[in-house]
C-alpha cells in the first residue's frame, strides 16, 4: 500500500462505478461505519480513511503544527482521493470529516459529486448572530476538563455525545475509542475544532449537500443544519432525524441508514 494509504489505514471495498467516501469524526475511527458498509459493498466501491491522529493510526506522524488547523485534515483527503482515483466520490462524513471535505471541494469540485454532510457545523461557538451550540465558557470548561484528567474527560464524555446509556454497546465502543486517543492530540484536536469557523467559505462550496442531524443533539442545535441550508452556495437540502446524540450512524442505525441510503441515491431536486 501507499505511503498515504497506510498512514490513514485506508481499505477500498466492494465494486462498482461509482465511489462512496466515508470519513469519520472526533475520537472515532472508520469502524463508526461498520453498520452501514454493508448496505454499500455489494452496488458501490467504498473507500474508509481513518483521520490522522486517532487511535488505530501511528501517532508519530502526527504533526502538531500541520493539525493545528483545518487545513491539515484538507490536505490529507484530497492527498488519499489523489492517490486512489478517486473522482466525483459521494463523500460521506460525519463531524470533523464533512469539514475538510466542504473546503477541499472548493478548489478540487472534480473530486466530489455530492457531499453528504452528517452533524457538521460551520462554527462550535455562539455569537450574537448565529447560535452553533455552544457558549465560549462552556468550550473552555471541555478543555479544561480534558487538560486536568483526560481518562474521566473521555468517560464522561461518551454517553452525553451518543445521547444513550453509559452501559449501551455503542456507548461502550465509543468510550474505548476515546481512551484510545493521546491526550494531548485529543488536546490539539479539540482546540483546534473550538476555534474554526467556515462560514466566510460556505458561499464557494457549490457540490450539492445533503445535511443531516438528529433532532436532539448536545452539540449543535437544529439551526445549524439550516443555517447552512441558507448559506451553502450549490444546491443543499435538510433532513432532521427523529434520534438523539451526536453519532446517529454508529447509535441508531436503523433509522439512519434507510436516510443515508436514500440520499446516496437520489440527488436534489432542481428548485
Amino acid at each position: 500500500m501507499s505511503k498515504v494509504g497506510a498512514a490513514h489505514n485506508v481499505r477500498v471495498l466492494g465494486s462498482g462505478d461509482t465511489t462512496i467516501v466515508l470519513g469519520h469524526g472526533f475520537g472515532a475511527n472508520q469502524s463508526v461505519w461498520k453498520h452501514l458498509v454493508p448496505h454499500l459493498v455489494d452496488q458501490y466501491r467504498v473507500l474508509l480513511y481513518d483521520n490522522m491522529g486517532v487511535g488505530t493510526t501511528n501517532t508519530n506522524h502526527y504533526d502538531f503544527d500541520r493539525y493545528s488547523t483545518l487545513d491539515g485534515h484538507v490536505g490529507d483527503l484530497i492527498a488519499i482521493l489523489d492517490e486512489f482515483n478517486v473522482g466525483k466520490c459521494i463523500f460521506i462524513g460525519h463531524s470533523l470529516a464533512p469539514l475538510a471535505a466542504m473546503i477541499a471541494s472548493i478548489s478540487r469540485p472534480d473530486l466530489f459529486q455530492k457531499l453528504i454532510l452528517l452533524s457538521v457545523s460551520p462554527r462550535m461557538s455562539n455569537t450574537a448572530d448565529y447560535n452553533g451550540g455552544s457558549e465560549q465558557e462552556q468550550l473552555d470548561q471541555l478543555i479544561h476538563g480534558m487538560e486536568t484528567n483526560y481518562e474521566a474527560f473521555a468517560i464522561e464524555m461518551a454517553p452525553v455525545v451518543a445521547g444513550g446509556s453509559i452501559d449501551s454497546p455503542a456507548v461502550q465502543e465509543l468510550t474505548a475509542m476515546f481512551l484510545m486517543l493521546r491526550p494531548d492530540i485529543a488536546l490539539r484536536t479539540m482546540k483546534a475544532l473550538h476555534k474554526y469557523d467556515i462560514r466566510p467559505l460556505l458561499p464557494q462550496v457549490t457540490v450539492p449537500c445533503h445535511i443531516i442531524q438528529s433532532s436532539k443533539d448536545m452539540c449543535l442545535p437544529v439551526a445549524v443544519a439550516d443555517y447552512l441550508h441558507h448559506h451553502l452556495g450549490g444546491k443543499s437540502v435538510v433532513e432532521v432525524l427523529p434520534v438523539e446524540g451526536h453519532l446517529p450512524h454508529f447509535t441508531s442505525p436503523e433509522i439512519t441508514n434507510p436516510v443515508l441510503l436514500r440520499h446516496i441515491q437520489q440527488d436534489i431536486a432542481n428548485a
